[in-house]
């Protein structure tokens, strides 16, 4: 590797190498790679957000609502594309890189390579499981949410560096790798955008004359949570959901933790039956899963039992369109919002007669199954794409 030392001596050889090089790597200090900088009095310049795991963005192109002083932008930091940025969320997701020139927040640190380089290659460096867990985490200083990355810790860790056209090698495979993600992603949220517009379509088409109230079509049951210090409550005979295992799939089942037959009749959660459409209810809104087992639930949930001889679990699934913004609509609470059992009770749904139903669940499942598809194909490139990273990087 020409012109190049390592002031520490180290070197590492990646797993997974292009043919015509076999140098090994040299290990630099990360002040030796990269420079801190804190260019400011730029306030014209474009104010950019950080989105993790894709860098920056305008931020009026964010889609947040985030308030600044347009006086207190003099005080924020210029960014050159390429750059690199320790942001607040850098301890759990990795470093971030500048799509464009413009200006960010002071709270975060900017590197700007000292080396010939390329960005590409280092921001998939920055975003591997070695970086992230075995080097970064070194430099994370306070605990949960208020950890933050120290620069002065920073500094001395070890950061790989290869000749630049070893790096633009791995820089262009990323590169289409990572374009090929990006057109499955529009791929799969088109195809989500076209069955919210097929379904408000079949919305249009249903008479008035069908509403209904949520509450006279299904039993709505809330869930508990057994003591968690009586280890006889936890156990592998009943399922018991959280929010957070609800809405990623139509279906589910089985919970990350279960409860035994002593917790469940020791609390105020219930056994569901089959076919109960989980609905949370709870700080996490609106999102549902069909159960395809027995099951129970937190407090977090407001679950729906079909009256099966007016609407099926599949049809009640395929109304989130109208359950999700009623629950965000009427939730209440400053904590937690929250719906109540009798506010989700009064929701409006249309309730046709079931040969209509299985129609409408027929068009939408196989648009699922269509999402389902293209989704599963998006995983494998990112799969692919992560193995990858930690092959040429190890």
């Amino acid at each position: 590797m020409a012109n190049v030392s390592s002031s520490n001596g180290l070197e590492k050889r990646p797993k997974l190498r292009f043919p015509g090089f076999d140098e090994p790597w040299k290990v630099f200090k990360a002040e030796e790679l990269f420079q801190n900088v804190t260019d400011k009095n730029h306030p014209d310049e474009t104010v950019l957000t950080i989105i993790q795991g894709k860098g920056t963005l305008p931020r009026e192109q964010a889609g947040r609502n985030i308030h600044y002083d347009d006086a207190s932008l003099s005080n924020y930091k210029k960014v050159e594309q390429g750059d690199f940025i320790i942001h607040l969320r850098s301890f759990e997701g990795g470093l971030e890189m500048a799509n464009e020139a413009g200006i960010v927040s002071p709270a975060y640190t900017i590197l700007r390579c000292k080396r010939p380089h390329s960005s590409l290659f280092y921001d998939a460096y920055f975003h591997t499981d070695e970086f992230i867990n075995h080097n970064l985490s070194k430099s994370v200083e306070g605990i949960r949410d208020g950890r933050q990355i120290s620069y002065e810790a920073f500094k001395w860790l070890g950061i790989p560096y290869c000749e630049p056209t070893e790096q633009e090698k791995i820089s262009s495979l990323f590169s289409v790798l990572n374009e090929r993600i990006a057109k499955q992603r529009d791929l799969v949220e088109s195809l989500k955008k076209y069955k919210r517009g097929v379904n408000n379509q079949i919305l249009s088409q249903i008479d008035n004359s069908y509403n209904c109230r949520l509450g006279s079509v299904c039993e709505i049951v809330g869930g508990g949570t057994p003591d968690t210090l009586h280890t006889e409550y936890w156990g592998n005979t009943v399922e018991w959901f959280t929010p957070s295992e609800i809405g990623k799939t139509k279906y589910v089942n089985n919970s990350v933790r279960k409860l035994s037959d002593i917790g469940l009749n020791s609390s105020s959660a219930k056994l569901l039956p089959i076919g109960t459409v989980l609905l949370t209810t709870r700080a996490t809104l609106g999102e549902m899963s069909i159960a395809k087992r027995e099951c129970s639930t937190n407090q977090g949930f407001q679950s729906l039992i079909p009256h099966t001889d007016r609407v099926s679990s599949e049809y009640l699934y395929y109304m989130q369109i109208i359950i999700k913004p009623w629950c965000e609509k009427y939730a209440s609470g400053n904590t937690f919002r929250e719906i109540s059992k009798s506010a989700l009770s009064d929701c409006i749904i249309p309730i046709p007669d079931r040969t209509r139903q299985n129609q409408i669940v027929k068009l939408l499942s196989s648009i699922d199954m269509l999402i389902g598809a293209e989704e599963s194909i998006l995983m494998s490139l990112s799969k692919i794409r992560h193995a990858l990273m930690q092959q040429l990087f190890i």
